[in-house]
């Protein structure tokens, strides 16, 4: 049994706070909205974002920072935009033995830095690891069983976490590749938004399975150039958390992604989602680092033209589907330009 303090109360925090306690552990659940953490005692759950998922009145809700004091684990479940600015609210709180465990898929907006980048950088004394993979809010809390990696640079921290929170609905597997497995977890939301376009457009499976396997592709290739390993890809944080980003409508991305293939543009498909889309933010941050790199990634460009300068698209599609001629071979491709 750990005293664990999870850190942002929408879904997927709610979910780990009430698998946790499940297990049982001490949990402090901590937002920075006092309304939000009023409603939760008041509904005995999250409403909006978490229905029918009771919150046990064991769980400490609070809005106070301080509640990171003394802790095991502090789990960042607040969305990437958030990171930096509740771990510099947190930092003075924090024991130096406490690990910094995240588990939002994002890269920082400007910086293009994977988000244990920013842990790294805010909480200097803190050993940081990442958790990830196909691992749905509305399955996690009711105990469906779900398998995820933690990776860190450190083994030993991701080893220990792997011990404190495996249980029997939640199979954890310790990876090395943090880059891997931060930039798989960040542009699956991009592929995702474009399986949701194709859903939204009336397209077929065969264009999705066409999406999924050429996006994976374009994520190994750019993760590779920044010092991946492409085996990663092909696992829990790679295909894995892609598939059920693209195929389940708990998504928000593929949601969002249906709305713009409806006809929607994406400010407004966002606004109807009325949660945060990741993928929207990781597609600029992808096509910036993939320019940056010199990595083509035909998806991510068509969506970043989608995205952020209205492109139609079927125009996309059509661009996509009219590009020259391609070995599949990444290596054959490389050697005969």
């Amino acid at each position: 049994m750990a005293d664990i303090t999870v850190l942002g109360a929408g879904g997927f925090g709610v979910a780990l706070s009430v698998m946790l306690e499940r297990f049982a552990h001490r949990v402090t659940l901590w937002s920075a909205f006092s309304e939000e953490i009023e409603a939760i005692k008041r509904d005995g759950e999250h409403k909006k974002l978490l229905p029918g998922v009771p919150v046990p009145d064991s769980i400490q809700l609070t809005d106070d920072i301080s509640c990171v004091a003394g802790k095991e684990l502090v789990i960042f479940a607040v969305p990437s935009f958030a990171v930096r600015q509740v771990a510099q609210k947190a930092v003075s709180y924090l024991d130096e033995n406490t690990i910094a465990a995240n588990v939002a898929k994002g890269l920082e907006r400007g910086t293009l830095k994977r988000l244990s980048q920013v842990l790294a950088e805010e909480l200097p004394r803190n050993k940081v690891v990442v958790l990830s993979g196909p691992s749905h809010a509305e399955e996690v809390a009711r105990g469906i069983p779900t398998t995820i990696v933690c990776a860190s640079d450190d083994r030993e921290s991701a080893q220990k976490v792997q011990d404190i929170i495996m249980n029997k609905t939640l199979r954890i597997y310790v990876n090395d590749d943090l880059i891997g497995v931060e930039l798989g977890a960040a542009l699956k939301n991009v592929i995702a938004l474009a399986a949701g376009i194709n859903d939204g457009l009336g397209l077929g499976d065969n264009s999705k399975a066409a999406l999924m396997t050429r996006g994976i592709t374009e994520i190994a290739r750019l993760g590779c150039a920044l010092g991946s390993q492409r085996e990663t890809f092909a696992g829990l944080s790679g295909i894995g958390d892609l598939i059920v980003t693209c195929t389940s409508m708990h998504s928000r991305n593929r949601r969002a992604g249906i709305l713009i293939g409806e006809g929607n543009t994406a400010a407004q498909a966002i606004e109807k989602v009325g949660m945060t889309v990741e993928g929207y933010i990781s597609c600029k941050c992808a096509y910036d680092l993939s320019h940056k790199a010199g990595i083509e990634m035909p998806i991510i460009d068509q969506m970043y033209e989608v995205l952020y300068n209205d492109k139609k698209a079927r125009d996309a599609i059509r661009d996509l589907m009219e590009r020259p001629k391609r070995h599949e071979s990444e290596m054959v491709w490389l050697l005969s330009r």
